[in-house]
């Protein structure tokens, strides 16, 4: 009799020979080298201030919060933070999660089940996709940033209740959703909009305040943005913002909120600090889209001397002339020639993203570029070096 896993090694073999398989790759706690590969986009994740806000938490509360943050995990600095953040976002209230994860799992579920319909984009995270697979409700797929597919299911429904949900920035391709049509959709149709902002929080928006904003819709009463606490505040953790109404329903129904065990007090404090270093140093944010505009013009201007050889070989393609975000991709098409081509990045100092299906579709592998604040004109010359480089390689080993 076949042993129960036998299928795992096949199912590896078939992955390895598609280029798909995946490996940890821990790193060690020097500097060496040039990171775009990670979100710290504000380049808060070392900051003084910010260790010694996440130190003095551990210091005052201990390692770990306790429980769930309903019995002992609600400490008066989770409070704080969530006091700020809303100030901040200009949200009426805000509720901290172990994750952003768990704040769109939770959002999501809390606000839709059975009798609601959940609109979802078709580039949405992972975590807006399973919310809407746990969700109990009737979800419908409509194509990345098509307000007309999102409208068109929101006048079909029959249900009475009903959610659009995006990503605020892809985290994919960089893109900025078009919050403003979007809204006015969910407005004439009495659905509810729920945009993640994990990736435009610290970076878009007046001050770094996010898209939603940027867009002037922050504290609307049919509005509700998440957040991570991982990227620009650079430790880890994520929130929802939105109405009262909808955090004191989160308290009451949200299971990763109510089953979860608290964010650990040191990630409270490292992000608190954090949060007011970027209201303290407003002109961060700009300086995160100056480095994106410049990887993106590095990109295009690698991919230049090649596009005309490759075209006929894989589909090489640059980033947009307008960069709104942190996020800057390169699409190589096979996932082989993304693995490889980010491995040569790394042997020459330079780490960068590497995304292959399930993470983007068929024949779009990529590399993917990151923004930092921190970024010096030295090492953005040598990024361009590295680039360039390896750009120039994948052509030549083409058949």
């Amino acid at each position: 009799m076949a042993h129960p896993l036998d299928w795992l090694e096949s199912n590896a073999e078939r992955r390895r020979s598609e280029g798909l398989r995946r490996s940890l790759r821990p790193r060690t706690s020097n500097t060496d080298g040039i990171d775009l590969a990670g979100n710290d986009y504000l380049g808060l994740a070392r900051d003084k201030r910010v260790v010694d806000g996440a130190v003095q938490a551990l210091r005052t509360w201990g390692v770990g919060s306790t429980g769930s943050r309903l019995v002992t995990g609600s400490t008066a600095l989770h409070a704080t933070l969530e006091e700020e953040l809303a100030a901040f976002c200009g949200a009426e209230a805000a509720l901290v999660f172990s994750s952003g994860y768990t704040a769109n799992l939770g959002v999501v579920t809390a606000l839709s089940g059975r009798g609601a319909l959940v609109v979802s984009d078709a580039h949405s995270h992972a975590s807006l996709v399973d919310a809407c697979r746990l969700s109990r409700s009737r979800v419908v797929v409509t194509p990345r940033a098509d307000v007309a597919a999102v409208d068109a299911a929101l006048a079909a429904r029959t249900e009475a209740r009903a959610l659009v949900v995006t990503d605020g920035v892809d985290s994919i391709d960089g893109g900025v959703a078009p919050l403003r049509e979007l809204h006015a959709v969910c407005r004439a149709r009495s659905a509810v909009l729920v945009v993640d902002e994990a990736h435009a929080l610290g970076v878009c928006g007046p001050g770094g305040r996010g898209v939603l904003s940027a867009a002037g819709l922050a504290g609307a009463g049919d509005v509700v943005a998440t957040v991570t606490l991982s990227k620009s505040l650079g430790g880890q953790g994520g929130a929802v913002l939105g109405p009262r109404a909808v955090i004191e329903h989160l308290v009451d129904t949200a299971r990763t909120f109510i089953f979860d065990t608290g964010l650990a007090p040191a990630c409270v404090g490292g992000a608190l600090a954090a949060l007011r270093v970027l209201c303290e140093e407003p002109d961060r944010p700009a300086a995160v889209l100056r480095v994106a505009q410049e990887l993106a013009a590095i990109a295009r201007a690698g991919l230049a001397a090649q596009v005309h050889s490759a075209q006929e070989q894989m589909p090489l393609e640059g980033p947009s002339s307008v960069t709104g975000s942190a996020v800057v991709p390169v699409v190589l098409g096979s996932p082989v020639v993304a693995f490889e081509a980010a491995g040569s990045c790394l042997a020459r100092g330079v780490r960068v993203g590497c995304f292959r299906p399930p993470s983007v579709p068929e024949g779009t592998s990529r590399l993917r570029l990151t923004a930092r604040a921190d970024l010096t004109t030295a090492e953005l010359d040598r990024v361009r070096v590295v680039l360039h480089e390896v750009l120039a390689e994948i052509t030549e080993v083409r058949p």
